[in-house]
């Protein structure tokens, strides 16, 4: 039985580059993620293979990057004056965090540090990568009505899932805690 939008998901997973075979993530034998089906919460491509499993079934399956992360954009790439990263200890492959102009977390990679500019990434660190993905949803309800109306899950001040590894360390970066 396929499960509906806008029920909320427990799963347990990992996920490799499907290229390289590197583990990237996963939480098997761990707390379950849990997300809100329909809400965006995880990668397009993941999320429509869910939709289709029911509650104890488990898939393996290989998401493209189009529906994952997305295509590498060259043009996503910028150099900055140095100076305007005074007091951060630079170094190439750094995650560095910051604010857009319309308030929203953004995420940029440091990809080279010359004597006057810094080039960085806005590319998300999976855009153009496949990613190989084990799955097991180990749990299923109907959300609340609160969740449905604010999009986060009970108990929560996070947002369900989404932005999780957007972060080195998992913790949300989406406002909450």
């Amino acid at each position: 039985m396929a499960i509906k939008k806008n029920a909320v998901v427990g799963i347990e997973y990992e996920v490799k580059d499907a290229l390289s075979g590197e583990t990237i993530d996963g939480n098997i034998g761990g707390e379950a993620l849990e997300f809100l089906m329909g809400g965006g919460h995880i990668v397009a491509g993941l999320e429509e293979a869910i939709a289709q499993m029911s509650e104890g079934e488990s898939k393996k399956l290989i998401v493209p990057s189009e529906k994952a992360y997305g295509k590498y954009d060259e043009s996503a790439i910028e150099e900055i004056e140095k100076e305007q990263f005074a007091g951060v200890e630079l170094r190439e492959g750094m995650t560095l965090y910051g604010q857009s102009d319309d308030g929203n977390t953004v995420q940029v990679t440091v990809k080279a540090i010359g004597d006057e500019t810094v080039t960085i990434d806005y590319n998300h660190p999976l855009a153009g990568k496949s990613l190989d993905f084990f799955v097991k949803v180990v749990k299923t309800r109907e959300a609340t009505e609160n969740e449905l109306a604010t999009g986060f899950l009970e108990g929560s001040e996070c947002c369900g899932g989404r932005h999780h590894h957007d972060r080195d360390d998992h913790s949300c970066s989406c406002g909450g805690h």
